[in-house]
């Protein structure tokens, strides 16, 4: 609402509106006034006004990531990757910034020291949920952020195709450091992945209910691209399951992040080094390929869409296909 008076043979005008700072100017006459205060109106009934900036003075980098956090991630299906991610992220000291004074100089420094211990590739999966927060903010939640501090910032593109295949060696020091483990299912975990080339979340959230053991199959309802799959067991897969004692719905109810950190410290024990649990989807996917099996009813399995992506996981045995070549 704008409010005009006169004050000492002048015409001060003043508009109020909820959410955004105060204006006010002062005019010769009130004709001048009047105009001015009928311009601004229009633009605040369009919501046009200038922001109120003094808000992101309050909030530091954290509270948003929390909200953030709190809000969106955990409606997401991959919320526990993306909550381990966002817990981690609030223990550096650039969230103790406020917004107000947060800029892309401050990302560039936290990228500078994150890449030294880091691939960009890494990084750019770090940054991907951080990003989307500050575009949520500005657009859902109505911050007046003039810009979104990351996007312009550049990581790089150092190259990071894994072409990791697991060794026998490794797979025996594996499955014997394995048999030692207190979590009884581990073991079956990491073989299962083997036989199915299936992703870790999916191997987790996968139920009773989706197998069928007389059609040897296991239906994944939604993939990580969003389509549903049935993936064909194997003999040794069938084994694996029938083997594994549960009485909850999931055949592995075990938690992401328990599952992470059994990882880690079986490969210690098993003196393997650099291997992701992912790696064994890897590997899996270069089995199929070596045993015969087509581009087609490889990405059937494996849920790929996209040819090119499925080639990248794809690295024949080099011993292998020089026995083929002799």
């Amino acid at each position: 609402m704008a409010t005009i008076r006169k004050r000492g043979g002048k015409w001060q005008v003043q508009i109020r509106r909820h959410g955004f700072p105060t204006m006010s100017r002062t005019f010769l006459t009130k004709n001048d006034a009047t105009e001015w205060a009928r311009y601004w109106e229009a633009k605040a009934d369009r919501a046009k006004l200038p922001d109120n900036r003094k808000i992101l003075n309050t909030i530091s980098l954290a509270d948003l990531v929390k909200r953030y956090r709190d809000e969106v991630v955990a409606a997401k299906r991959g919320k526990e990757i993306e909550t381990i991610i966002l817990n981690a992220f609030l223990r550096e000291p650039i969230c103790r910034k406020k917004l107000s004074v947060l800029s892309s100089e401050d990302f560039a420094a936290y990228r500078d020291k994150r890449l030294a211990t880091i691939l960009p590739s890494s990084l750019g999966r770090q940054l991907s949920p951080l990003s989307n927060m500050f575009s949520v903010a500005k657009q859902e939640w109505g911050l007046p952020l003039e810009t979104n501090p990351l996007a312009k910032l550049r990581i790089g593109t150092r190259e990071s195709k894994r072409e990791r295949r697991l060794q026998t060696h490794e797979f025996d020091n594996l499955l014997h450091a394995a048999q030692k483990t207190r979590n009884p299912l581990i073991l079956p975990i990491i073989l299962f992945a083997l036989e199915t080339a299936m992703r870790r979340g999916e191997i987790l959230s996968m139920q009773w209910r989706h197998i069928n053991i007389e059609r040897r199959s296991v239906v994944i309802p939604e993939s990580k691209n969003g389509h549903s799959r049935t993936v064909p067991l194997t003999t040794k897969a069938i084994a694996i399951l029938q083997g594994v004692k549960s009485d909850s719905a999931r055949v592995f109810p075990i938690a992401p992040n328990a599952l992470r950190l059994s990882w880690d410290r079986l490969t210690d024990r098993a003196s393997v080094e650099d291997l992701h649990f992912h790696d064994l989807r890897h590997e899996a996917i270069s089995r199929f390929f070596e045993m015969g099996l087509t581009v087609p009813e490889v990405a059937s399995i494996s849920g790929h869409r996209d040819i090119r992506m499925l080639m990248r996981y794809a690295h024949a045995d080099v011993v292998k296909l020089a026995a083929k070549l002799s």
